[in-house]
């Protein structure tokens, strides 16, 4: 397993582990890795440190270390905040979103939270229609990394 930081083309810094050098090449030169923060799929590695073992022994057992996916900026935390409440109390319908949305506004389904993925211009067509929808600030859980 090896661990890359990254970079999109909008600025956003983020890291990830792969298989290998050539599995994170792979899925960079495909289009298949996206950053975690906009869904670009324009990203590159960038530079970082090696982590090298020194030979002292374990790590100080004070300092837990950090999950990788752990939120670093307040912005970071607040969409993990958001992003944890909407996922305890709504349900993912998937790409089945636009179609929920629609059966509920019309009474043809019990009115409940759901979020979900839709098209753009499924997504326009409940807008037309009144259907209060809006997006969310993150990637739904089957686009991430």
């Amino acid at each position: 397993m090896i661990r890359y930081a990254l970079k999109c083309d909008k600025g956003h810094d983020f890291d990830s582990w792969f298989a290998s050098a050539e599995a994170c090449d792979s899925l960079m030169a495909s289009g298949r890795l996206a950053c975690m923060h906009c869904g670009s799929a324009k990203v590159t590695k960038s530079l970082m440190a090696p982590s090298v073992s020194h030979g002292k022994g374990d790590p100080d057992p004070a300092t837990p270390p950090r999950p990788l996916s752990a939120p670093q900026s307040p912005m970071e935390l607040a969409l993990a905040r958001l992003r944890k409440e909407i996922e305890e109390k709504s349900e993912y319908v998937g790409m089945r979103f636009a179609s929920e949305a629609r059966a509920m506004h019309e009474g043809d389904a019990p009115e409940r939270p759901i979020f979900g993925e839709a098209k753009l211009d499924e997504a326009k067509a409940l807008i037309e229609d009144g259907i209060p929808v809006a997006p969310l600030p993150f990637l739904p859980p089957r686009k991430t990394n």
